[in-house]
């Protein structure tokens, strides 16, 4: 009979699928459509660079996973990133007694993303169910302005649920991914077509659909207009009956006058508003290289995941064969396909009936084009239609924050079984094997984070006219937590600042482990100068630009400057407070910063 030493260590259990579904699933494109559409589109002038963004992001990932994928081979194990830095200073010539530094900066950074992360999804899920709840029963709540508290409530729940699916084990949550994946990829694709077909029968001057942002339906009518005093101007304001619906603009006799589509890029305001693609090659125009920048620094938080599976290496059956094979599958078929396809198919759906100064206003302009899509395409279901999509979207959202949770709190165990964190992070759970501690911990901070990132959702250019304030339902769940509109306008936009936090330690974790991977074939007889010196070298490089672009662009009127310095003061506090836990845990432990045995 085996001797029991009472360790609970985990169990090798997932095959090249499973691990492949779990970094999918973090990936997400059926969600991230949904959910990162908005903040992008309130990026202001530098919206029309939108996909050429998220190519340079998917650049920018490419170089990182193969980084990834080639340290997975050599140390297949748990703790991805922080345990890839410990094992190749270790077996440095020269750096090895580094590798303790080096593997605490690579944890504690890794965790300003794998912290914060699942912190934005459940706020973006509060957002998702305020707009679903909203268009289900508009008289209790606004689709395109949720009412805050009830977001918040929505992100605690949500946070706490998912994380009891992650403390039930790996396995049940890898067949979660795998339904999950097949059932959003298939919506995806769906979702796609529709709206590039919809752009192609309807060519510029032909009538078409309109959107309606206050009662969330589309109209094949010009809306009629009346001249009212709005903040001491005269203002053509779209009349309504008493259920908000929008009036058609009678012709002579008397019958509603259509709408006519164009596509014109700019309206008529000055400075000028970005409303539209003329064409599918300004889909793909870059346009601005600094707006491509600045796109590609929210677009980031679509494309992470890939690297989750590297944190699953103690629990796969073949980790040095299947680890790297899944790491780039996943972001090939997730970043490569789904989303370079989605994103083309919803920018190139813009136009007058629905331009990019509407999706700015909208917590959910995805919703908005699957009702108009569905209403052109289905005979006026377009409700029904957005509907049945918003099921794959909430599914999405339950596999990518449930991987993100399963990620974090792994790197976290890691961390915890090597005394760098507090040791009760590093034991697992004795019948489900998962490091049970770590994931509570996450779940909390999760739903704290989540409330943070609601509090001023449509904060600065984004924020809510006062008229639209003042026809929300009125209630704690419905409105309670607006401000006025000049003061939306002079505070930053929570989601947006929690969201460049996390991508900024998204863009500081990857930096750092195309480091590693340079450290980790030094001398090795498996060296490759373009695997393992050109790639990591034009991953640091590409990450060290979206870095920058958080200080430089914002003075040369490229976004905002609010959002992105606070997003790097978080990350300055939580570099200052990495530092003295260091060094004070040290002291107490009596362990010495430089490794001084390579045993």
């Amino acid at each position: 009979m085996a001797e029991n030493t009472g360790e609970v260590k985990m169990t090798p259990t997932l095959g090249l699928t499973g691990l492949t579904m779990n970094a999918m699933a973090l990936i997400a494109p059926g969600a991230f459509l949904w959910l990162t559409f908005a903040p992008q589109a309130t990026e202001g002038a530098t919206a029309p660079s939108m996909w050429i963004g998220i190519l340079f992001a998917l650049l920018l990932c490419l170089a990182t996973a193969v980084c990834y994928a080639e340290m997975a081979k050599l140390y297949p194990g748990t703790g991805s990133s922080y345990y890839f830095a410990e094992q190749s200073f270790l077996n440095h010539d020269k750096a090895w007694k580094y590798a303790r530094l080096m593997k605490f900066i690579v944890g504690w950074g890794s965790h300003l993303y794998y912290w914060i992360y699942p912190g934005v999804m459940v706020a973006v899920t509060g957002v998702f169910c305020g707009y679903i709840t909203g268009t289900l029963w508009p008289n209790f709540m606004s689709a395109s302005n949720p009412g805050p508290m009830f977001m918040m409530l929505i992100a605690i729940l949500f946070s706490f649920a998912v994380a009891y699916i992650a403390h039930r084990g790996v396995n049940g949550s890898t067949a979660v991914s795998v339904a999950i994946n097949v059932i959003q990829i298939s919506a995806l694709i769906v979702f796609a077509v529709m709206a590039i077909s919809y752009r192609v029968s309807h060519p510029p001057g032909s009538e078409a659909w309109q959107f309606d942002s206050v009662s969330g339906e589309a109209y094949k009518y010009e809306f009629a207009t009346t001249s009212q005093m709005v903040d001491g101007k005269q203002t053509d304001v779209i009349t309504r009956d008493a259920t908000m619906v929008p009036q058609p603009k009678l012709d002579a006799a008397g019958k509603p006058v259509p709408f006519h589509v164009s596509y014109d890029m700019y309206d008529t305001s000055t400075p000028p508003v970005f409303q539209a693609h003329p064409n599918a090659k300004s889909v793909l125009a870059i346009h601005n290289f600094n707006w491509m920048f600045v796109q590609a620094t929210v677009a980031i938080l679509i494309l992470v995941g890939f690297e989750s599976v590297t944190a699953m290496g103690g629990e796969a059956k073949n980790a040095k064969r299947d680890v790297p094979i899944a790491v780039i599958t996943s972001l090939l078929v997730q970043g490569a396909f789904c989303y370079l396809f989605e994103y083309f198919a919803a920018n190139y759906f813009l136009s007058s009936g629905y331009p990019m100064s509407t999706a700015t206003g909208s917590s959910a302009p995805i919703g908005d084009m699957m009702i108009m899509v569905g209403d052109a395409l289905f005979n006026g279901h377009g409700r029904a239609f957005m509907l049945i999509e918003a099921v794959t979207v909430f599914l999405a959202l339950i596999g990518t924050t449930l991987s993100c949770i399963n990620t974090g709190a792994r790197v976290t165990y890691a961390m915890g079984k090597d005394n760098e964190v507090p040791e009760h992070f590093g034991l697992l759970h004795e019948k489900n094997l998962s490091p049970h501690r770590a994931i509570w911990a996450l779940a909390v901070i999760s739903a704290i984070f989540g409330c943070l990132a609601l509090t001023m959702l449509f904060g600065d250019a984004g924020a809510i006219p006062d008229a639209t304030l003042k026809a929300l339902p009125q209630g704690f769940w419905s409105s309670f937590g607006y401000v006025a509109h000049d003061t939306m306008a002079k505070m930053p936009n929570s989601l947006l600042t929690i969201t460049l936090a996390s991508n900024f330690g998204t863009f500081l974790l990857y930096m750092l482990s195309c480091v590693t991977c340079i450290f980790c074939y030094q001398g090795h007889p498996n060296f490759s100068f373009l695997k393992h010196m050109l790639i990591p070298i034009f991953g640091i490089v590409a990450n060290l630009i979206c870095m920058g672009a958080y200080i430089v662009l914002p003075f040369l009127g490229y976004g905002t400057k609010m959002e992105p310095f606070l997003a790097l003061g978080i990350a300055a506090v939580w570099a200052i407070y990495g530092g003295l836990y260091f060094l004070r845990s040290s002291k107490a432990a009596g362990r010495t910063t430089l490794v001084t045995s390579r045993t």
